[in-house]
């Protein structure tokens, strides 16, 4: 297994991956606190800086990036200042953003984090969710026709803000199959049922469960169980179920079930580890893997960035050093 996980990562460089949803600006205030307002029972915070990164589906596409690989990115963004940021920030990280769709109705998504003393005060969401303009999804379609032909796998990464409404889901999905390209998918709550006949999807527990409306799910029996029900529900091939410090369940269409015990040795900070896990499993898949080689080296790469502060990300290196060490 040694050997065949190192010479996999080798082939990340190769590949090339469309990532399709909802794209965002995370931006942080830092700041100190020394009194408290006068005008109401409010902390004032005195900035000392700013900070701003790729956030949602734009920090899937930067996973695949820091992993050795080619990303796409296929979203909206508003015509707006934050609109020209995001773009910075992709061609920053090398992020292809000349498929991005321009919408003069929506603002380019920013949440802003304020934060003191080590603690978030306050969160603010600047955003316009619902559905979109039929002329606004025929663009999307238009990019993700013209790149599925050029690209080795497709993420499709939902965080419920309008970028994967049905017609682009089912498009990006039968020209996957169509080209004989996996599809893997970073689920939103509401929208469980909609992912079918993809190859993968990774929720977390918790997704999972309500996702499927189910209850009392603690056991590996009942995960299992569980990972059933989905896939009978969308008719995949497969549902990777993150389950923190128990690891990961990959559940498949032919009902073997392999629970992968965590790789972390230290857990800091969780952010952005499903971002790491299907970007990981996806170019895995990509170069050819069988699923549970893809679920492995992305329950490695998991253990990596849970072990950072922030949203993380992580390298064809590291993963190289802690795939060695673990199997020495």
């Amino acid at each position: 297994m040694n050997s065949k996980l190192l010479n996999l990562i080798d082939f990340f460089k190769k590949q090339s991956v469309l990532v399709i949803g909802d794209t965002m600006i995370d931006k942080f205030v830092w700041g100190k606190v020394k009194r408290i307002s006068p005008e109401a029972p409010v902390p004032v915070v005195e900035v000392t800086k700013e900070t701003q990164v790729l956030g949602g589906a734009a920090n899937v596409a930067n996973n695949i990036i820091a992993l050795g690989a080619k990303a796409y990115m296929v979203s909206i963004i508003g015509n707006d200042l934050n609109g020209k940021v995001l773009i910075e920030l992709f061609k920053e990280k090398k992020v292809n953003s000349d498929y991005l769709v321009y919408d003069e109705k929506r603002p380019t998504i920013v949440k802003t984090r304020i934060i003191a003393v080590s603690q978030q005060l306050v969160r603010v969401d600047k955003e316009v969710k619902g559905q979109l303009e039929r002329c606004t999804e025929n663009k999307l379609i238009s990019s993700i026709e013209s790149l599925i032909p050029k690209v080795d796998a497709v993420i499709i990464s939902d965080y419920g803000k309008g970028v994967v409404c049905q017609k682009v889901l089912k498009k990006a999905i039968a020209l996957a199959r169509k080209y004989k390209i996996p599809v893997t998918v970073d689920p939103k709550v509401e929208h469980f049922k909609k992912y079918k006949k993809i190859t993968t999807m990774t929720p977390n527990e918790k997704e999972a469960i309500e996702g499927m409306n189910a209850k009392n799910i603690e056991t590996d029996f009942e995960v299992a169980n569980l990972g059933k029900r989905i896939l009978k529900t969308l008719n995949s091939e497969s549902v990777v179920i993150t389950r923190g410090e128990k690891g990961m369940t990959l559940i498949e269409s032919n009902n073997k079930i392999t629970n992968i015990p965590t790789r972390a040795k230290e857990v800091y900070d969780v952010t952005g580890a499903g971002d790491t896990v299907i970007s990981t499993m996806t170019l895995a898949l990509g170069a050819k893997a069988d699923l549970l080689t893809a679920a492995e080296i992305a329950n490695f790469a998991a253990g990596i960035v849970v072990a950072k502060l922030g949203t993380a990300t992580t390298t064809p290196e590291e993963l190289k050093n802690v795939i060695g060490e673990f199997y020495k």
